[in-house]
């Protein structure tokens, strides 16, 4: 996924600067939803000369050149996935944070059926349902 990340930032022009490829390479890596404070510190195991304000400018640059997709987890901070991932969507655990992903067959089908009524053919959607855990889960 590193590789991804770098390739399509080199597809699009981007200057890649070996700080970029570290930034490029924790995203690619990240099993979660990192903010810009959690990339940094992984960037900086790898790389310890590289600023927050660089991985900042990287990370808006990604988003802009449509690499990243930004999310809103309702806790205030923006957090990143690489915006080619498989489609999936999220359900946040609000009294933790814990972002559990998920796909749904049914969800999806629905959602193509609503747009429809509506004259739509649904071209993308984001779904994150915010909740807490059932006492006996």
């Amino acid at each position: 996924m590193q590789d991804s990340i770098i390739a399509r930032c080199e597809a699009k022009g981007l200057r890649m600067t070996e700080q970029r490829r570290v930034v490029a390479r924790v995203i690619g890596a990240a099993p979660d939803h990192p903010d810009v404070e959690e990339l940094h510190a992984r960037a900086l195991a790898i790389d310890p000369r590289i600023s927050i304000a660089t991985v900042y400018r990287t990370v808006k640059l990604f988003e802009e050149s449509g690499i990243l997709e930004r999310l809103e987890f309702g806790d205030g901070r923006a957090r990143y996935e690489d915006a080619e991932r498989d489609h999936h969507d999220h359900l946040i655990d609000v009294s933790t944070g814990e972002v559990i992903e998920f796909v749904d067959p049914e969800i999806e089908a629905l959602q193509e059926k609503i747009a429809a009524r509506l004259g739509f053919r649904l071209v993308g959607h984001r779904l994150e349902l915010f909740g807490t855990p059932l006492k006996n889960r």
